[in-house]
């Protein structure tokens, strides 16, 4: 910031960096107003020169240059790219960031062949949307020594030699000091001998697996020199050939072997066994006879030894086999059974006989499948059909003499699955109570023996028959229903194939029983017939107490008449008239004469008519007078000769 009264400024960058790249502007404050001016940019091109020191000047085979280089009054972040340069070589480059330094710190191994060395640097950076790079560094020299020179190896007596001969290695090195030498001794990267000096010696008798390349390594730290020697091993005397009398053979045959080497004959022999645990010597000779057994079977070999070169033969592989015993023939599932529709598996054995035994299997006569195994085999038969009548047999056969065995026939029962089960009642529907049920449950198709359950389902299923049958159908009675065998019945039946089949349900209705209706129906008609009689008496009684009154009040009605008549002929007469009917308790009844007819005036028909008829108050009588209605009963007699009426009168309670 810069503060003055004049009316201008300035601003002085004394070394213009690349650093200084960038947008420039001017801000003027002035009586608390600000006002700044149009950005400047400026660019400032190139880049100081980078500067490389190296740790030091003089460095061993093995060792590394460690380097440093700087870009002086630049600002990060910088690139930096150190160079490696060998004559007749390209340059090997190293590439560093570094985001907060304006310096970098490399290492350069030194390797075999370097002899002087230069290196040099330059920096880079981003300005601007492009990289802009400096100028390259001095360039660095350094001289490398050899630690030690190239080793030498050498073969005695020869790198060509015969096998049985010993050869001897040598591999030798001269160092600049002893401190981290080390000498390695090489086939086919295997390492044979180590040692921490200057020389190394390695002696063995040469074989022919010995012939190849041979590498000699010497290593001081990070150093390392070689020297490879091809060496040559000819063939003292081939390979050793075992031959047999015969490689497969009965037991209890005679098995000779033979040693034997092409075109040399002074040598000494073995014949061995080989066995997983290592080899058995059998005989130390050229030839070996044995009686053989099955448990010689095997891999044999011989060896031949001649000037401490011992050679072995290819293996020879010897197989003993036992006959074969006669095979037994049987259903995987164990029963001699198979369900309709279902594979059938069958296996073949035999209980000895050495393997390899080949097994064929027949159907009928019919060849189906031949497997090889060692003590069994297994055959699938997915065509199963209901009547086919043709056995299984199968055989077995290996490499012995004998021949091949052949098993029993097997005969395979085929299960047909129940079909269709059905489940059927005499009666039907409605049963009577105490009455007998048969049930009949069967099915169209199936196996025999059949397993038959027959169930009642109400709030849960109930077990009430089970029996195994060899028929397509079973019954069952039920001797006596009750009111609570109502219900759904239904059946399962059940054969080898375990398949449940049920059948579709029935209902069973308990009723009354016909002659319990009987007793109910009689009992019923005897308590109407009760009621009637009852209600008729009853009626009848009624009736006749009603007929009494009636013939009472017809005598008191006639009374009254002949009262009346009186009255009319004595008008004047104010005494009351007694007559001989009354009686003396006023109760207005009387007796008439025609009562005494009995029963023969009751057999008369009766009328009744209205009549009106004047009546006698007994207390004021003859002044008061009434009308009232009169119901008249007339009697016919038989022969409608007589008539006589006689009135009843119906007044108020006080009329006499």
């Amino acid at each position: 910031m810069t503060v003055t009264d004049r009316e201008d400024a300035k601003y002085e960058i004394s070394v213009a960096r690349s650093s200084d790249t960038g947008e420039y502007e001017c801000t003027v404050e002035a009586r608390g107003k600000t006002k700044s001016s149009n950005s400047l940019h400026v660019w400032v091109k190139g880049m100081t020169k980078p500067i490389l020191t190296a740790e030091k000047e003089e460095v061993l085979e093995g060792e590394v240059v460690k380097l440093r280089c700087e870009l002086p009054e630049e600002v990060p972040p910088l690139h930096f790219f150190f160079r490696k340069i060998k004559t007749n070589s390209i340059p090997k480059e190293k590439r560093v960031f570094e985001p907060y330094r304006n310096f970098s710190e490399v290492e350069f191994s030194v390797e075999e062949a370097d002899n002087i060395l230069q290196f040099d640097c330059f920096g880079r950076r981003f300005v601007q949307l492009e990289f802009e790079d400096s100028e390259h560094s001095n360039t660095t020299l350094v001289t490398v020594r050899e630690p030690f020179i190239k080793p030498t190896l050498n073969a005695k007596p020869s790198s060509n030699i015969t096998e049985g001969d010993r050869i001897q290695f040598e591999c030798s090195t001269v160092v600049a000091r002893m401190r981290d030498i080390e000498i390695l001794l090489q086939k086919n990267k295997t390492i044979l001998k180590s040692v921490q000096d200057e020389v190394l010696k390695y002696s063995t008798v040469a074989t022919l697996e010995d012939s190849g390349e041979y590498l000699c390594k010497v290593e001081q730290g990070r150093a390392s020199k070689t020297t490879k020697l091809n060496v040559v091993v000819s063939e003292l005397f081939p390979k050793p050939t075992l031959a047999a009398s015969m490689s497969n053979l009965d037991e209890n045959k005679e098995l000779t072997l033979s040693c034997s080497i092409s075109g040399f004959r002074k040598a000494n022999f073995s014949i061995l066994r080989k066995n997983s645990n290592g080899d058995t010597l059998l005989k130390n000779s050229r030839n070996l006879t044995m009686r053989v057994n099955v448990n010689d079977t095997g891999s044999y070999t011989c060896k031949a030894e001649v000037k401490g070169i011992v050679k072995e033969s290819k293996p020879v592989r010897i197989n003993v086999y036992a006959p074969v015993s006669k095979p037994t023939l049987s259903v995987v599932s164990g029963l001699p059974e198979v369900v309709l529709g279902k594979p059938l598996w069958l296996i073949c054995r035999s209980a000895m006989g050495t393997p390899p035994i080949i097994f064929t299997f027949y159907k009928g006569n019919e060849v189906k499948k031949r497997v090889t195994n060692d003590t069994y085999a297994m055959f699938l038969d997915e065509n199963i059909r209901q009547n086919d009548k043709r056995g299984y047999k199968c055989d077995a056969r290996n490499n012995h003499s004998s021949g091949m065995k052949t098993s029993n026939i097997l005969n395979i029962t085929v299960i047909v699955p129940i079909r269709d089960a059905s489940l059927g009642s005499i009666p039907y529907g409605e049963v009577e109570d105490g009455s007998e049920t048969a049930f009949l449950c069967s099915v169209k198709e199936g196996s025999w023996p059949i397993h038959f359950k027959l169930f009642r389902k109400t709030d849960r299923e109930v077990l009430l028959f089970e029996q195994i049958e060899n028929a397509d159908r079973v019954m069952w009675h039920k001797k006596a229903m009750k009111k609570q065998d109502t219900g759904t019945y239904f059946c399962v039946a059940s054969n080898r194939a375990n398949v449940d089949v049920k059948s579709h349900p029935i209902t069973i209705s308990v009723i009354l029983a016909t002659w319990k209706k009987g007793v109910i129906a009689a009992f019923s008609l005897i308590l109407i017939v009760g009621a009637v009689t009852l209600a008729l008496y009853w009626f009848l009684r009624k009736k006749k107490k009603a007929k009494g009154p009636s013939l009472e009040m017809s005598g008191s009605a006639l009374a009254t008449n002949l009262t009346s008549e009186k009255l009319t002929r004595q008008p004047n007469d104010g005494d009351y008239y007694s007559g001989s009917g009354y009686i003396e308790d006023n109760e207005n009844h009387v007796k008439s004469a025609d009562e005494s007819k009995g029963p023969d005036l009751e057999s008369e028909e009766v009328e009744y008519t209205e009549v009106e008829v004047s009546t006698l108050d007994p207390h004021r009588a003859p002044v008061q007078k009434g009308t009232e209605t009169v119901y008249s009963e007339i009697r016919k007699a038989n022969h409608d000769s007589v008539e006589n009426r006689h009135s009843r009168i119906q007044g108020h309670p006080d009329a006499t």
